[in-house]
């Protein structure tokens, strides 16, 4: 029979587990065609969330589980689980159940009946989403859709469901920092997408905060865009420009009115706006050379503590 393999990347997820895992009961029988495989990933949890996985795994023998040695990330997480996998195809979905999944079945039938690699849900409301995460959300997807070549979908979610050659052609990408929205999309292969509203967690509290998002955003246009570069080198071109016309304005203005002494605070707001300049374009420069620092060190992605299974 068919595999179907379900990633879970979990952290601090004690609570929402046992709905999730209840849940997903009801949803498996719906496909009886195919056999299950549930693989979580403990991501260096500090509550239950590993004693309630090892509690999963001995009362069902489709649940394994692959926990880190310390918390590696979401993104660290799903490389973990897509490793682990042995389905045919394999699913992403997070466990707060946000991913409904009822989908899933669909999922599966866009694949197996209408012949696509990739069958992926993207949000077409943030409704119960806080108004200022949404804005900024919004104008991320905007901003990295017009400074790189990878599309990345408005609303687009990690939950997605996929054929054993899209996975393998994501895990042969070595590199450590990732950004798997773009990954997915990166790799090409032919997607569906299936839209769903908004969803409340079903349990506990969301791990992304307003600033892990802002960083995880500026990961994910590094990861995809060399066009920052480009731009700071402009403003450094039209920068010169402009002080160019400027010495040739104060000489002319000099030479007519015997005036060019004055104005000195503007000379001062100038000089500020410069040096803003400099250092702004100097911190995009830092970021590229910081991701060239993590990737040229070559460490591990994740470290495994304990699993219950062979990769």
């Amino acid at each position: 029979m068919t595999k179907i393999a379900i990633v879970v990347p979990c952290y601090n997820e004690a609570q929402a587990l046992p709905i999730f895992y209840e849940e997903m009961q009801h949803i498996t029988p719906t496909v009886p065609d195919a056999d299950w495989e549930f693989v979580f990933v403990n991501d260096g949890s500090k509550d239950e969330t590993l004693k309630v996985l090892k509690q999963f795994a001995a009362e069902d023998e489709r649940v394994k589980y692959v926990s880190f040695s310390r918390n590696f990330g979401k993104e660290s997480a799903m490389l973990a689980g897509l490793s682990y996998a042995s389905g045919e195809y394999v699913a992403v979905m997070d466990v707060d159940l946000q991913d409904p999944p009822e989908m899933l079945p669909q999922m599966y039938r866009e694949i197996t009946e209408n012949g696509h690699d990739c069958a992926a849900a993207r949000r077409i409301t943030r409704k119960g989403e806080p108004k200022i995460r949404s804005f900024f959300a919004r104008r991320f997807y905007r901003l990295i859709n017009r400074l790189s070549a990878t599309e990345i979908v408005d609303g687009a979610r990690d939950f997605r469901m996929m054929t054993r050659a899209m996975v393998d052609s994501i895990l042969s990408l070595t590199e450590v920092n990732r950004f798997s929205k773009g990954l997915f999309n990166w790799v090409g292969f032919d997607t569906k997408w299936l839209e769903y509203e908004n969803r409340e967690r079903s349990a506990g509290e969301t791990k992304w905060s307003f600033w892990k998002l802002l960083l995880y955003s500026i990961d994910g246009i590094v990861a995809f865009s060399t066009k920052p570069l480009a731009i700071s080198s402009l403003c450094g071109v039209l920068l010169c420009f402009l002080s160019f016309v400027g010495i040739i304005f104060t000489i002319v203005r000099q030479i007519l009115f015997h005036s060019s002494a004055f104005g000195w605070s503007s000379m001062v707001c100038i000089i500020l706006l410069v040096g803003g300049l400099q250092l702004f374009c100097v911190g995009i420069l830092g970021q590229y050379l910081a991701k060239t620092y993590l990737e040229v060190k070559n460490r591990p992605v994740y470290i495994v503590k304990e699993t219950n299974q062979e990769k």
